[in-house]
């Protein structure tokens, strides 16, 4: 059986082909080895560019880089978040100063000046016959003056493309369509009670009793809504820019201590002390962190100042006036209508009380602070003429209940020294002094902010900008040494 099996063996492998590899043919194991790195480097040429980037950002040359591109973004973000941060508080002192203050000091004026006309075409009507000169000319000014802020106040400080259907701008529109459209009743109502009284026709009480109605119920609420509303314009925002850019403060100290960490990983990796970019964009963003402490802090001092030296007496003083208004048409008409005592008289004690109470909140609110603008003398001597008001108004009062009424309106629209009108007119003319003290305190302090605030925005974008610039410039001769 194996002598068969043998030459058959033999016989089949002559005929096959050799199993045992050629002496040139390479090794087994050196066709496995290029087989892997076919393999290799195929999946390396198939991996995403991220996968690419991230092997790269582990080396120096890569840590650098990111680290030029991390803190050139952060200058440039910075620069721009605080040039539009301060450049919109700017803006809005600039509002303030140039259109929402105005409006708000017209509507002041125009509520007084309705007032006013009201209180002089009650004076002339109970002063008898042909009315003097004084207060014809008081009446006439008063009210072509109110209809001049009635002009100024119906400005706007929207800007196209803004939403014109908040609540607060239909009541404003509202009050200015009913101003508008009531003003001119009212006086027409006033020519023909005037006419009347002339003629000596009692009717003419009549008329004057409805147009007081009309000014006392309908035109004054409306002016004085559009006053609270212009007055609630300038507190908003001014209360907002008190508080100190926060925002902004952050930024760039966390540019700053960004800048740090580069200098001194720099400093280990490359042996020298300083790197002359990182350095230049580091004292850049310092200057501009102090420059910004000194402008924003002295802006919202001067903001601080408007509010508390110029805001906030001069709302208190505008109340006043207006009571003061209030109080000397109650006067007037009580001579006119010498029927509805009660309810006049209540009106003209109110209002006068009210007006002593603001005083002396005022004053209260100042406390020992002598460098504001309204000073004790002044609202002394406030406090006094109200007193004599309030005495020779007591004096009206005793000879109207006696029936002596011809005294009685002498001592109210009389020139005499003795009489209710220079008593008032006193008032008034001590108030309108200490609002315009107010009121130019105010304006100062807010041009103050303005002006200390107005390029530091710019400023600190050129400063960041030049950062980032020195950066680029400090890290790229570190970045080729690589090569």
């Amino acid at each position: 059986m194996t002598g068969d099996v043998s030459p058959m063996r033999t016989a089949l492998t002559r005929a096959g082909r050799t199993i045992r590899p050629s002496p040139t043919a390479p090794p087994i194991r050196q066709v496995l080895a290029d087989r892997r790195d076919l393999v290799t480097t195929a999946r390396q040429r198939a991996q995403s560019p991220l996968t690419t980037v991230r092997r790269y950002a582990v080396t120096s040359p890569g840590k650098l880089i990111l680290i030029l591109v991390l803190i050139a973004v952060m200058c440039v973000s910075a620069g721009f978040y605080a040039s539009t941060t301060l450049e919109k508080r700017t803006e809005t002192l600039r509002e303030m100063i140039e259109r929402t203050e105005p409006l708000a000091e017209a509507s002041q004026v125009l509520y007084s000046s309705l007032s006013i006309a009201d209180a002089a075409a009650n004076s002339a009507f109970i002063s008898g016959g042909l009315e003097s000169p004084e207060l014809r000319t008081r009446y006439s000014d008063a009210l072509a003056t109110a209809s001049s802020s009635l002009i100024i106040a119906a400005g706007t400080s929207q800007e196209p493309g803004e939403d014109t259907t908040s609540a607060e701008k239909r009541e404003i529109n509202t009050d200015l369509q009913t101003l508008a459209i009531s003003i001119p009743v009212y006086s027409g109502l006033v020519e023909v009670a005037r006419t009347n009284n002339r003629l000596g026709n009692p009717v003419g009480s009549s008329y004057l009793g409805e147009a007081s109605s009309l000014m006392q119920e309908k035109i004054l609420p409306a002016a004085q809504r559009l006053y609270e509303q212009r007055s609630l314009a300038i507190a908003d925002p001014q209360s907002a820019l008190t508080v100190p850019p926060w925002g902004v403060y952050v930024a760039l100290i966390v540019l700053i201590v960004a800048l740090v960490a580069t200098s001194r990983y720099l400093a280990r990796r490359t042996r020298r002390r300083f790197n002359l970019g990182v350095l230049a964009a580091l004292i850049a963003v310092v200057v501009g962190t102090v420059w910004l402490l000194a402008s924003g802090l002295m802006s919202v001092a001067a903001t601080n100042n408007a509010r508390i030296d110029g805001a906030d007496p001069l709302r208190e003083l505008t109340s006043a006036r207006i009571l003061t208004q209030q109080a000397r048409s109650a006067e007037t008409l009580s001579l006119v209508r010498r029927g509805d005592q009660a309810d006049l008289d209540r009106t003209f004690a109110q209002s006068t009380a009210e007006i002593g109470r603001t005083l002396d909140r005022i004053k209260s609110d100042r406390g020992d602070d002598e460098s504001g603008p309204v000073t004790d003398a002044q609202l002394y001597n406030a406090n006094f003429v109200l007193n004599q008001w309030k005495e020779r108004d007591a004096q009206v009062r005793a000879q109207m209940s006696a029936g002596n009424f011809s005294q009685a309106r002498v001592l109210t629209v009389g020139d005499g020294p003795n009489s209710t009108a220079k008593a008032y007119a006193d008032l008034d003319r001590a108030l309108v002094d200490n609002i315009t003290i107010t009121r130019k305190s105010f304006r100062d302090d807010i041009n103050t902010a303005q002006r200390v605030l107005g390029y530091t925005g710019t400023g600190i974008l050129m400063l960041t900008l030049f950062a980032a610039a020195a950066v680029v410039v400090g890290l790229i001769p570190r970045i080729r040494e690589y090569r």
